[in-house]
């Protein structure tokens, strides 16, 4: 009885260790894909917050540096200017107004309509010009040339060092003559004057940073550029 007596305690304690062993097996199966679960979640969770947040702040900065309807944007695109913005403006506007006054001396001294039709075009196109870049020198609060001296409020000598700029005796000289000597020194003046206002759109296509002022240059280069090859020929130098 004694033997079996032990026998019998150590089968169970066999099974008791066993079934123990079982359990603990279970549990830890059991658990082990509850936190691998946990963790994968983690991770993830993890990882997609800092590629969000990456994306995000790179897509923020994308649309900050390309949308031109943002404060800056409108800043350094539309209303930016410099100072050879200012200079080409000011400079530009005593210069169209020497032009106009050549120009409006051609209807009653000029001896050919080719020439009287020059000298009216040059008015339509340059007189408005004048109005758009006085514009542009209010908004800036910038100085505005004043017009003051001569026959059209315009003082020659104090412009006559600007490229094609007339002095005071020129203008004279011209005002004095008519029929067909006014209209070779309307058009030999006019020549010169147009190439110092094409090598002054020059300067700003180049230096300037105003869009508005950069294409008004533009159009000044390529419309007198054609009215001085026009004179050119109306002298008989083409």
């Amino acid at each position: 009885m004694t033997s079996i007596s032990r026998s019998t305690r150590s089968t169970r304690s066999t099974r008791s260790t066993r079934s123990t062993r079982s359990a603990r097996t279970t549990r830890t199966r059991r658990i082990a894909p509850v936190v691998a679960t946990v963790a994968a979640a983690f991770v993830l969770a993890a990882c997609g917050g800092d590629g969000g947040g990456h994306e995000g702040s790179h897509g923020a900065a994308s649309a900050s540096a390309t949308d031109p309807a943002g404060p800056a944007g409108n800043e350094a695109g539309e209303q930016a200017h410099n100072a050879q913005d200012v200079a080409f403006a000011q400079g530009m506007i005593p210069h169209h107004r020497q032009a106009l006054e050549m120009a409006r001396l051609a209807a009653d001294r000029s001896a050919t309509p080719e020439v009287a039709d020059l000298a009216a075009r040059i008015e339509k196109a340059q007189d408005p010009e004048i109005t758009t870049m006085t514009g542009w020198l209010r908004t800036w609060g910038e100085e505005v040339p004043e017009s003051t001296g001569s026959r059209s409020g315009m003082d020659h000598s104090a412009h006559s060092g600007m490229p094609g700029m007339m002095d005071g005796q020129d203008m004279a000289e011209l005002e004095k003559a008519s029929g067909r000597a006014f209209d070779t020194k309307f058009l030999t003046m006019m020549v010169e004057h147009h190439e110092g206002a094409v090598e002054m759109a020059g300067t700003e296509k180049a230096k300037g940073r105003y869009a508005p002022a950069k294409a008004l240059a533009d159009d000044i280069v390529t419309a007198q550029q054609a009215e001085i090859t026009e004179m050119n020929g109306l002298l008989g130098k083409d």
